[in-house]
């Protein structure tokens, strides 16, 4: 019976000797790698998406009404400022502008004869001043006939691409009707939205009077070859997206950018003092972000963090830590909350040494 109870309170002691060490393991279990968050300034590619317009696209209408007597150009054709684009059959306003000029040359036989009867006053003066009132009027009329007759030849506003052409030759054309369009590319503008705190962030930065410069991203995802600036942003914020337009002009000499094409305008963003960690010091847990902070007696803690922006390989950190607080490195998933570790610190700077931060 003694031999047993022995027996027993060995095994007993082995075993407690054994969980004891297991618990010792646990507490410090292994060395881990912890460093600071590093502030510095840094900065990334945002990109909009953007409208891309024409600096001047123009609708050509008819200003009289009349039979479209011949087209003299052809749709996506390059023209020059000045080119006769269209012509409106001009029978019925030259006859007008004859008989305007007609009515002219009576008018002033009129107001000769009136003037000559004045003169001997054997007519009131009232019937001359009415004879002259008369020419004022033809001459008026006359000048109308020329103007509505040099609306039958439609020209080109400015050089540009013609868009579609909505009436085919012999066409009964209504005043003020579509015949069509005309763009200028030789530069474009392109439209985008920013957020409000992306708005106060970009006039921090970059001052009232700067113009930033940047990048587009056509939709074939190829880059734009000539860089644009922000030349406005408009007056007021959306208030349904809580946005603000911003417009961006880019030069396009060989015509490849069209009127309503779209793209990504590519801004570069500047943030200053930024809190910055490696990615791999982050753990998420119901779609939030943590860090493992480490306390003095190398004791881990978990932190959840806000991220302010994204960036390869790290993130900047909105708020939920400072560049005092020890963070875990590495072996995030062998630690959990209260565990007690052995660290070994890495310095900041050679924590994110492989990443290329600008």
């Amino acid at each position: 019976m003694n031999k047993f109870i022995l027996s027993f309170c060995m095994i007993s002691l082995v075993c407690y000797s054994s969980c004891k060490n297991k618990v010792e393991q646990k507490e410090e279990s292994g060395k881990y790698s912890v460093t600071n968050p590093i502030m510095k300034d840094t900065s990334f590619t945002k990109e909009y998406v953007a409208q891309i317009q024409s600096v001047q696209n123009v609708e050509l209408r008819a200003k009289v009404k009349g039979y479209l007597e011949s087209i003299n150009v052809d749709e996506g054709q390059y023209v020059k400022a000045g080119q006769v684009l269209f012509t409106i059959r001009p029978n019925e306003f030259q006859s007008n502008l004859l008989k305007a000029k007609a009515n002219v040359k009576s008018a002033e036989l009129k107001l000769q004869n009136a003037k000559s009867l004045s003169d001997k006053q054997i007519v009131s003066k009232s019937e001359y001043e009415t004879a002259q009132a008369e020419l004022d009027e033809a001459k008026a009329e006359e000048s109308l006939a020329e103007l509505d007759l040099s609306y039958t030849t439609i020209k080109a506003p400015f050089d540009g691409i013609i868009d579609r052409i909505k009436s085919k030759v012999g066409s009964l054309i209504d005043e003020g009707g579509l015949l069509t369009t005309i763009s200028n590319n030789k530069d474009v503008y392109a439209y985008f939205n920013v957020s409000e705190l992306e708005y106060l962030d970009f006039k921090s930065n970059s001052g009232n009077g700067d113009k930033k410069e940047v990048s587009l991203l056509l939709a074939n995802n190829e880059p734009h070859k000539y860089k644009g600036v922000i030349e406005t942003i408009e007056g007021e914020f959306d208030n349904n997206t809580g946005s603000i337009p911003f417009r961006a002009k880019f030069p396009n000499p060989e015509l490849l950018l069209k009127h309503g094409e779209t793209g990504k305008v590519q801004m570069t963003v500047n943030l200053k003092n930024s809190i910055i960690i490696p990615q791999k010091a982050t753990y998420e847990l119901q779609d939030k972000k943590y860090v493992y902070v480490v306390d003095k007696n190398n004791v881990v803690h978990s932190q959840n963090i806000i991220i302010k922006q994204s960036l390869p390989n790290i993130y900047v950190v909105e708020s939920g830590i400072t560049v005092n607080d020890k963070i875990l490195l590495e072996g995030i998933q062998s630690v959990k909350d209260d565990d007690k570790i052995q660290s070994t610190f890495v310095l900041p700077a050679e924590s994110i040494s492989q990443i290329t931060i600008q």
